[in-house]
């Protein structure tokens, strides 16, 4: 597979294209299966190109969109095109007010949303539906060309929604885990709704670090990026892992003038 294929087809918030940029040879350079168990946009997947593993998500039109890349690119690829035709901004309203479908037809407009959007964003609101308005981008068939590419990359990878726990504990001695949990930001704080429908709190943090450290007792290669807090730093601290903070640039504001630097951890089961 050509390696230059390594830029994921979808813009996530919190996404990992300027991890893999800088430290992808933190990764173990021989494993077996990949486990990738907060999907997302998928960079650590695409720069990696593992050829076997399962990739989950609790977003089901995400994942949706992925099982449609790998099994059927071309009629994707067809949607997009009219998409790409019909594109103004009244008929970008048309299609972020309809329902979503579990169809070829959804994941065209999952990524035909995602790629015209305001800055790429996710964002739902408490009805967990999809409300960023249109964005600046016009053209979203840039890659058209790569999706037979993007679908070879995947053929080999089980992809489903899951929780996290689930695609965790199939992980065995010598197979690779990734995970990108949704970052909450304190302790005893319900944090992280705004880029996901489902809260993801402190004892979800618990439950990874418990999840994460039977697999590294198992023979698991594990990788983790997380927000940097002490209550994150002390809980993987007790359970032996390694920890280093990355220094990033923030990208999620819609203003510029409010990015600034950013820390995240970077835990593994092994030194590097």
């Amino acid at each position: 597979m050509d390696k230059k294929i390594n830029i994921p087809f979808l813009k996530w918030p919190g996404g990992k294209r300027w991890f893999v940029k800088s430290y992808l040879d933190i990764f173990p350079k021989d494993y077996n299966n990949y486990y990738e168990p907060f999907l997302g946009g998928g960079s650590v997947f695409f720069a990696l190109q593992p050829a076997n593993g399962m990739l989950t998500d609790v977003n089901e039109e995400l994942i949706n969109t992925y099982v449609v890349m790998r099994d059927y690119p071309d009629k994707l690829r067809n949607i997009m095109l009219q998409h790409q035709q019909n594109h103004c901004n009244e008929y970008y309203y048309i299609m972020r007010n309809q329902s979503y479908t579990r169809t070829i037809e959804g994941a065209a407009r999952f990524l035909y949303l995602n790629r015209t959007c305001f800055n790429g964003m996710y964002r739902v609101n408490k009805n967990g539906i999809f409300n960023v308005p249109i964005g600046t981008r016009d053209n979203c068939i840039a890659d058209i060309e790569l999706f037979e590419e993007y679908a070879k990359l995947l053929k080999g990878m089980q992809i489903t929604t899951a929780d996290f726990e689930v695609i965790i504990k199939k992980a065995k001695a010598g197979d690779l885990i990734f995970a990108d949990p949704p970052y909450a930001v304190q302790k005893k704080q319900d944090g992280f709704i705004k880029y996901n429908d489902k809260l993801f709190t402190w004892a979800d943090q618990e439950r990874l670090c418990r999840c994460l450290s039977e697999a590294n007792e198992r023979g698991v290669y594990v990788v983790l990026t997380n927000v940097n807090t002490v209550e994150i730093c002390n809980l993987y601290n007790d359970c032996g892992f390694y920890i280093k903070k990355l220094e990033r640039s923030s990208m999620i504001s819609g203003n510029a003038k409010k990015r600034g630097k950013v820390t995240e951890l970077l835990i593994t089961s092994y030194k590097v």
